[in-house]
């Protein structure tokens, strides 16, 4: 692996509407700054531009609270058809307080409002809420595929989005689907600088490369939702960000 790390932030992205080709708007961007993507690079992409392509928006005029939803929004103060929504992306509610429902998320994912988002979605005249991709894995393998078929060599995809942890403060980028890459990097066995075999390292390579993209994709209005990461040893057997979610039989906090 390198001692040189890049990271390439090209401007150009349009806003994404249901049903937009994002490996052309890719592209097209890229051909814009004279950029070309190699083998070995890594396409971040943010998850609410996928969601929009996807079609993942929620008018909330369409949605009926339920009695469970009407309940945890008088104990949260949110709107009862976002918690509806909430809910119904969620398998659990792990736990409330002002303005906040933690859930386990229906892809394993422990988080902040299951993913519903009103930031940066383009109202309409409406009220819309944006949920998370439906399989962000599938979503990141048919981004690599399209893109694959434009460019030469191995690339690989990442979805990220922006999530919220347990015992610090601040939010980070993590990968919730991956195509192309091991989204984890099992280092057990290798030897450390003394020669000692190393026993539990597993290092979790997808979200590592999405913290990094994070940092030029921004969360307010930077606009820049896809980042090449350039410079990785990604090769390894292609592991989904499913991985990364931890089972439940090794989970200590249940």
């Amino acid at each position: 692996m390198g001692s040189r790390l890049e990271l390439l932030a090209p401007a150009g992205i349009p806003a994404v509407k249901p049903g937009d080709d994002l490996g052309a708007i890719i592209a097209t961007a890229l051909d814009a700054e004279g950029l070309r993507l190699q083998s070995g690079d890594v396409r971040v992409v943010a998850q609410k531009i996928v969601s929009k392509a996807e079609g993942r928006l929620v008018d909330l005029a369409s949605v009926t609270p339920s009695a469970r939803a009407n309940e945890v929004a008088q104990e949260t103060g949110k709107d009862a058809r976002i918690v509806e929504i909430i809910l119904s992306e969620s398998v659990r509610v792990v736990r409330t307080r002002r303005d906040l429902v933690i859930v386990e998320h229906r892809l394993g994912l422990v988080m902040a409002n299951a993913g519903v988002d009103q930031s940066n979605v383009t109202q309409d005249g409406t009220e819309q809420a944006l949920l998370l991709p439906r399989d962000p894995d599938a979503s990141a393998r048919a981004l690599r595929d399209a893109l694959s078929r434009r460019y030469a060599g191995k690339l690989a995809v990442i979805i990220n989005d922006s999530v919220g942890r347990a015992w610090r403060r601040g939010t980070v980028g993590i990968a919730i689907g991956a195509a192309g890459l091991p989204s984890l990097a099992d280092l057990r066995g290798m030897p450390d600088m003394f020669g000692r075999p190393l026993r539990t390292s597993i290092v979790g390579l997808a979200d590592e490369i999405a913290a990094a993209a994070s940092l030029l994709m921004g969360q307010a209005d930077e606009a820049r939702p896809v980042v090449i990461v350039r410079g990785l040893d990604v090769s390894g057997e292609d592991l989904p960000a499913a991985a990364l979610v931890r089972p439940q039989e090794e989970d200590l906090f249940r």
